[in-house]
């Protein structure tokens, strides 16, 4: 075994391979390429909790495949099994965990396996894989928090839409031929009402059918390159979301900065892998455009405050706690500040998000209410001058 691999993690033989013969992994590969998954998924969670598992088994000494064993055993994501039993098959033929892990770019990205690799490279790999999973669990905190705080508007607005439907579809053609009988002039609320009744109950499958079929385009069409690059620009543009939006990239932006220098990648891998990891074209651009004054001998800040003068893609704030850390070398802390402020705002975002949504949606209800209240007892009124 090469030096590189003897030594991972600061344990002797972490990457033992003398338990398995030619002809078991043969037959492990040959298992593995007759199952089929109709979903290919691993949460956050299941990663944050595989690296830490693979940290405090390599910690205790435990040898590297009898710990991917063990988290097998642990997973009920049979798919994810699938790939931790490669990843074993992989490592027993003496290669490193890094490599194993860019065999399979759909489940691991470029960030988590240059992470691994300079654990690797530098025996520190205990340390990278807590990196990881402290990052991952960050990422699904963060994820819970903006899910929960949006649940409950789109939980009003959903109900909002079904009671307009029920109103709209069953109420009111009961209310029509009371009104079609009457030869009066209705009021026009009234005349509006039954004509948006009789279009949703007549074309109610189509209605649904075509936001069905506009939903699923859009889902493909954004992950087009001209798709995602429209909506990109559109979320950082949008009111209210455009805040949300730019600290959560910024919050990824510092921990996945502290998580690389730590690790001691090189900064112009650095700075490409966090561009990436932000999933935005606008921020990839931006990074680009850092890198390329980087690698001219320019500071990280300084290039940040050449390409973006006016602080609307990099707050006054980051820069400025970025700057220390130029001057003062110590990247955790400054990039776990970053990251703790960050979550800050994006918690006050929400909350900003949230005290509009309802208010918005109370007030639809309201506006549709006071529309069926004049429309019915509009043409009551009119039925009942009539009779007298």
């Amino acid at each position: 075994m090469s030096s590189e691999t003897s030594t991972l993690g600061g344990q002797e033989n972490i990457y033992d391979n003398e338990d398995m013969n030619l002809e078991q992994k043969n037959d492990e590969i040959d298992i593995i390429e007759k199952k089929f998954y109709l979903f290919k998924k691993v949460s956050h969670i299941e990663k944050s909790n595989f690296y830490e598992f693979l940290s405090v088994m390599l910690d205790s000494g435990v040898n590297f495949i009898q710990a991917l064993e063990s988290f097998s055993d642990r997973t009920k994501n049979e798919y994810f099994r699938e790939k931790i039993w490669e990843i074993k098959t992989y490592v027993s033929s003496w290669e490193s965990l890094s490599k194993a892990m860019k065999k399979m770019p759909d489940l691991f990205g470029d960030t988590e396996t240059s992470i691994t690799e300079a654990g690797e490279k530098s025996g520190s790999l205990v340390n990278s894989l807590e990196s990881l999973s402290n990052d991952f669990k960050k990422i699904h905190n963060l994820r819970g928090k903006i899910k929960g705080a949006l649940t409950y508007p789109i939980i009003i607005f959903l109900f909002l839409i079904v009671a307009v439907i029920i109103v709209m579809t069953y109420v009111i053609p009961m209310l029509k031929p009371l009104f079609d009988t009457a030869e009066v002039e209705l009021p026009f609320a009234t005349i509006a009402l039954i004509a948006t009744s009789d279009f949703i109950s007549n074309y109610l499958f189509y209605i649904i059918s075509g936001i069905a079929v506009f939903f699923v385009w859009i889902l493909f069409y954004k992950n087009t390159p001209s798709g995602k690059e429209i909506f990109d620009r559109f979320f950082l543009g949008l009111p209210l979301i455009w805040n949300l939006y730019r600290n959560y990239i910024i919050s990824r932006v510092a921990s996945n900065l502290g998580v690389l220098i730590s690790a001691w990648v090189p900064i112009l891998k650095i700075l490409t892998l966090v561009g990436k990891s932000t999933n935005n074209v606008v921020y990839v651009a931006l990074f680009d455009r850092i890198i390329t004054k980087v690698s001219s001998g320019s500071k990280i800040v300084e290039s940040m405050l050449e390409i973006d003068p006016t602080h609307e893609y990099f707050p006054s704030d980051f820069i400025t706690m970025l700057s220390v850390w130029e001057k003062t070398a110590n990247i955790w802390k400054i990039t776990e500040k970053i990251n703790n402020q960050y979550t800050i705002e994006i918690d006050n975002s929400l909350a900003s998000i949230t005290k509009w949504i309802e208010p918005i949606a109370i007030a639809s209800a309201w506006i549709f209410v006071l529309w069926f209240a004049f429309a019915i007892f509009g043409a009551i009124l009119k039925l009942t001058q009539t009779v007298g």
